[in-house]
C-alpha cells in the first residue's frame, strides 16, 4: 500500500472512530459557540475517546505511526501533552515510541517553581507537542513558545483531529517554524457520516455549506 492511500485510509478508519463514539456533534439550527464566540454547525469532543480503550489504542497507534513516517522515525527526544486534552494522548504516543514524556501548562502554576513544564525537557531535545485537535493552529503556539524558552526544540505537532478548513493554518504554524501532522478533517468526517448516514441530509448539506466557506458561514449565521 502507497503512503498515500496508507493516509487516505487513516483518514476514513480515525473518522468513523469519532462518529462511532459518539464525539461529532452537528447542528445547523442550534450552532455551537466556539471558544472564539464565533457559530459553528460543527463540534468534535476528542476527549470522550479516553474511555474506550480498543478506539483510543487504534488511534495512537495511527498517530505514533503517522509521526514516524512524516517527521522520522528517530527525530524526537521527548513527547509533550499541552494541558490538558493532551496530556494522556501524549502520555500514549510516548509509550508507543519509547520516549520520556513531558506536559504544559497553559500558564505558571503560580508557586513554588512557577514552572509551566512538568517532567524533563533538556537543552537541545526534539520535542513533538501532541494536543488533541487543532482549529487554526493559533493555541498551540504558546506550548511550542514554552518548550523553546526551557531550551527544547519543537518543530512538530501531532493531533488526532484537525479542523482543515482554515487555509492560514499551515501559515500560522508554518510562520512559527512547526509542521502538524493529523490523522482526519471535518472533510474526511463529512464524507465517511454520508456513507454511514449518521445525521439527515439537510445537516449534512449545511455542514458542507460551512466547511466549504467557514468565515462566511459563521456570518450569516452569527447571533445579534
Amino acid at each position: 500500500m502507497t503512503a498515500t492511500a496508507e493516509r487516505t485510509e487513516i483518514a476514513r478508519l480515525s473518522a468513523g472512530m469519532l462518529l462511532e463514539v459518539g464525539a461529532v456533534h452537528f447542528n445547523a439550527r442550534e450552532p455551537f459557540t466556539l471558544a472564539s464566540g464565533l457559530p459553528s454547525p460543527t463540534y468534535v469532543d476528542c476527549r470522550k475517546l479516553i474511555s474506550f480503550p480498543r478506539i483510543r489504542a487504534t488511534l495512537m497507534d495511527f498517530l505514533a505511526a503517522t509521526v514516524s513516517r512524516e517527521a522520522g522515525y528517530e527525530a524526537f527526544d521527548v513527547i509533550a501533552g499541552g494541558e490538558t486534552a493532551g496530556i494522556p494522548f501524549a502520555a500514549m504516543v510516548a509509550e508507543r515510541l519509547g520516549l520520556p514524556m513531558a506536559y504544559i501548562r497553559k500558564k505558571p502554576k503560580g508557586y513554588g517553581r512557577n514552572a509551566r513544564i512538568e517532567g524533563v525537557v533538556g537543552d537541545g531535545d526534539r520535542v513533538l507537542l501532541v494536543e488533541d485537535l487543532a482549529t487554526d493552529g493559533g493555541s498551540k503556539l504558546s506550548f511550542v513558545d514554552a518548550i523553546r524558552e526551557a531550551g527544547g526544540e519543537c518543530g512538530h505537532t501531532a493531533v488526532i483531529f484537525s479542523y482543515g478548513i482554515f487555509p492560514d493554518t499551515d501559515d500560522i504554524l508554518g510562520g512559527h517554524g512547526v509542521r502538524l501532522h493529523g490523522l482526519c478533517t471535518w472533510h474526511d468526517v463529512l464524507a465517511e457520516a454520508r456513507r454511514r448516514e449518521s445525521f439527515d441530509s439537510e445537516t449534512l448539506d449545511e455542514v458542507a455549506s460551512f466547511l466549504d466557506d467557514p468565515r462566511a458561514w459563521q456570518e450569516a449565521n452569527r447571533r445579534a
